[in-house]
């Protein structure tokens, strides 16, 4: 037996103990009347009054000293000292405490505040309860690099140890909640549109399939919304937004996970060039609200995002940092272009997603500031319009900072005809062996066919959003449970 279970053995005896002695181990209510936050903020006034306050929270350290146990509680607002003493509990009540209850364990206590000989604040405990006994014990080291596989798979050790970590996630809490009030002040409409569909779309990617029984059907888990949320342009809305879950059947690495979270919004009337001011100005509002500065460090390197952004053409890109003209080579030649970086391709990849891989390892690692790589090739994205001066180019922008991808965006084709004609050029693709490619999607091209306004369309990874707003190295920093291999 090893010292867990047998720590465990323990606990359950304490815990017969407290229920033999007439004590509910898990009560239905308890009769807090302050947090402990506000027990701190109130001090001064609750301790003149020598006013009986009831605080609970989890055991987080003790120390006896003979007739006297002092103890850290905390709870979700905060830490506080408690004081149990033996001429206060009486020597039955206070041994009983002694024997029976843990670090872990939560409680309620009953007392007045005072402060210590050493200055700090603290409640002297008149009577307590049990909340919920802890049948583990705490590990008594949760930190560094050896333990991070185990943060990321009891992600509940790791936000009671960790407190930096718990941060994060309210700032992505705070981060999310800024960017539907941004959205919702210039006129966006917040929309749902189906998780279950039963034909993929709106980006390249490998789906998760799945059966419904009910209808007989084969479904997809999405890879994103894009087609339903410009389903609603047709249907008349001009302004509408999603954040949800969407999920892509494809590797994990510190930028991927299998299902992740979208902001995905369509604005009718606008364009890809308006789309880059409005991405600006998106950003502009969310650092100041949530950090109060236009300025982070990423990895020890500062990063500004006072506007206006560079524009640089993804052509002009190759040709800097990778010496390659695209538009001189032909698709052979550019596979042995990436054949020469070590990139290996799969089967049936066009020549934009071979361009794509060069820019990634060629590119990608040397843009920090925020900079729109526009204009990518045509067959990047089958749902997005070409320039109309150069056909072979979209009407697309990427944000890139960090050498993180963190924006698609680009005016959206909305002519029917071209649309079924790209979705007829993805599935040969798709049959020579590409399987990331676009499936054809007849219901949303009869939409199109009933008239969908000129609109620009974006896409964001919130949590690759949250990552580097909050230097984190991977996105399993600010996913509370991600997707882990088993063990």
């Amino acid at each position: 037996m090893n010292t867990q279970d047998e720590l465990r053995k323990i606990r359950l005896k304490k815990l017969e103990a407290i229920q033999e002695a007439g004590f509910c181990i898990y009560p239905l209510t308890t009769k807090r009347t302050h947090k402990i936050s506000e027990t701190l903020k109130e001090f001064l006034n609750l301790s003149q009054k020598k006013k009986e306050i009831i605080l609970v929270g989890r055991i987080r350290s003790l120390r006896v000293h003979g007739g006297a146990t002092f103890l850290h509680m905390e709870d979700g607002s905060g830490q506080i000292q408690a004081y149990f003493k033996k001429d206060r509990l009486g020597e039955r009540g206070y041994q009983f405490f002694l024997n029976n209850f843990d670090i872990g364990d939560f409680i309620e206590v009953r007392g007045v505040l005072f402060k210590t000989k050493r200055g700090e604040k603290t409640v002297e405990a008149s009577d307590f309860k049990i909340l919920a006994k802890s049948l583990l014990p705490l590990p008594e080291k949760w930190h560094g690099l050896k333990d991070i596989e185990e943060r990321f798979r009891k992600r509940y050790l790791d936000l009671i140890f960790n407190p930096e970590v718990k941060k994060k996630f309210e700032i992505r809490s705070k981060i999310i909640r800024e960017i539907r009030n941004f959205l919702e002040k210039e006129g966006f409409l917040e929309v749902e549109t189906p998780i279950l569909q039963p034909i993929y779309g709106g980006t390249k990617a490998k789906p998760f399939k799945t059966h419904l029984n009910a209808l007989d059907v084969d479904l997809y888990l999405r890879v994103a919304p894009e087609l339903y949320l410009k389903r609603l342009l047709v249907g008349g809305f001009e302004k509408v937004y999603e954040i949800g879950k969407c999920f892509r059947n494809e590797g994990i690495d510190r930028q991927h996970n299998p299902d992740f979270t979208m902001l995905e919004f369509y604005w009718a009337y606008a364009d890809y060039k308006e789309m880059m001011k409005f991405v600006e100005k998106m950003f502009e509002n969310l650092l100041k609200k949530v950090f109060g500065s236009l300025k982070i460090k990423y990895e020890g390197k500062e990063i500004d995002f006072k506007t206006p952004w560079p524009r640089i053409e993804f052509s002009q890109l190759l040709r800097k940092y990778a010496k390659i003209d695209i538009e001189e080579l032909n698709q052979a030649a550019l596979t042995k272009e990436a054949e020469k970086l070590g990139i290996s391709l799969e089967k049936g990849v066009t020549k934009a997603e071979i361009a794509d891989e060069i820019y990634r390892k060629t590119c990608l690692p040397k843009i920090w500031q925020p900079t729109f790589v526009i204009h990518h090739p045509l067959s990047k994205s089958p749902l997005a319009k070409s320039l109309e001066q150069d056909p072979g180019k979209l009407a697309s922008l990427q944000l890139v900072v960090g050498s993180w991808e963190l924006v698609w965006a680009y005016s959206e084709l909305n002519d029917p005809i071209e649309q079924r004609e790209r979705f007829e050029e993805q599935e040969k693709i798709f049959k020579a062996g590409f399987k990331e490619a676009h499936r054809m999607d007849k219901d949303f091209v009869e939409a199109l066919e009933y008239g969908m306004p000129p609109a620009a369309g974006f896409g964001m990874g919130i949590d690759r959003l949250v990552a580097f707003l909050t230097d984190s190295h991977s996105l399993r920093e600010v996913i509370l449970f991600p997707t882990m291999r088993p063990k």
